[in-house]
C-alpha cells in the first residue's frame, strides 16, 4: 500500500507529508514506519456512498484516477482516507498520491465541509484491497475474498471463499465457500475485501520482481 498523509489544521497554510510503502501480512506491518489506524468505521460503498463523495470523486476522475473507497476514521481529530486506483492499472507512485492529495486539499479548503481538525490521507488499496463496486468483483474473480452483508442471505452475512463470477446483469456475486456456491445480491454487500494468500503474494512478486517480500 501507498499512502500519503497531511494533516489539515483548519486556517493553517504549512503541512507535513510523510510517504509509506507497505504490505500488511499475518497482521504485522512490514516496511518504513506506519501504524494501522486505531479506530474504524463500517462503510457500505456499494449502498450508501460517504457524504464527500459527490464533490471529490469528479476531481479524481478527472486527473485519470478511480475512487476505491473513501472512508472518516475515528471522530476527534478523523483521518478523511482516500483510496485510488489507476484507470490505467498501472501501480501508484507517491506522486500520483501526492497530486491527488493537493487537488483534494484545494477542494476541501475552498468549500470548507469539514469544519474540525482533521488529516488527510491519500493511498493505494494495497493487496487486501477493499471491494468496493460490482466490476471489483468481475475483475478479481478466481481471488479469495471475505463479504459481510448487511442482510442474511441463506442464513448467514459474513461468507469467507473464492469469487467464481460477477453477473453484472442481475447484480449478484456467484461466490463459492467450502464448496457450496451462494448467490450474494451485491446490494446486500457492506463490506468486501481480498484475502492475502500465498499465490497473490506469488503473483504480486512475479509482476513486482524489485520488490522483496
Amino acid at each position: 500500500m501507498r499512502r500519503f498523509c497531511v494533516p489539515k489544521f483548519k486556517k493553517v497554510l504549512d503541512f507535513y507529508i510523510f510517504y509509506d510503502i507497505y504490505i500488511d501480512i499475518s497482521q504485522k506491518i512490514i516496511g518504513s514506519g506506519g501504524q494501522k489506524p486505531r479506530f474504524f468505521v463500517k462503510e457500505r460503498r456499494m449502498q450508501n456512498k460517504h457524504y464527500l463523495q459527490d464533490m471529490l470523486e469528479p476531481v479524481i476522475d478527472g486527473m485519470g484516477f478511480d475512487v476505491v473507497r473513501i472512508l472518516t476514521i475515528g471522530q476527534k481529530n478523523p483521518t478523511l482516507q482516500i483510496m485510488i486506483e489507476r484507470k490505467d492499472r498501472r501501480d501508484i507512485v507517491v506522486d500520483d498520491c501526492a497530486a491527488v492529495s493537493r487537488a483534494v486539499s484545494e477542494v476541501l479548503d475552498a468549500k470548507d465541509p469539514i469544519k474540525d481538525q482533521y488529516t488527510l490521507e491519500v493511498s493505494s488499496p494495497g493487496l487486501d484491497r477493499p471491494l468496493t463496486r460490482p466490476e471489483h468483483f468481475s475483475r478479481f474473480a478466481g481471488y479469495e475474498a471475505k463479504i459481510e452483508t448487511s442482510e442474511e442471505v441463506e442464513k448467514r452475512k459474513r461468507f469467507k471463499g473464492k469469487i467464481i463470477s460477477m453477473d453484472e446483469q442481475k447484480n449478484i456475486i456467484h461466490f463459492d465457500m467450502d464448496g457450496t456456491e451462494y448467490a450474494i445480491p451485491c446490494d446486500a454487500v457492506s463490506k468486501a475485501k481480498l484475502i492475502i494468500t500465498d499465490e497473490l503474494l506469488a503473483e504480486y512478486a512475479e509482476n513486482h520482481p524489485e520488490i522483496e517480500l
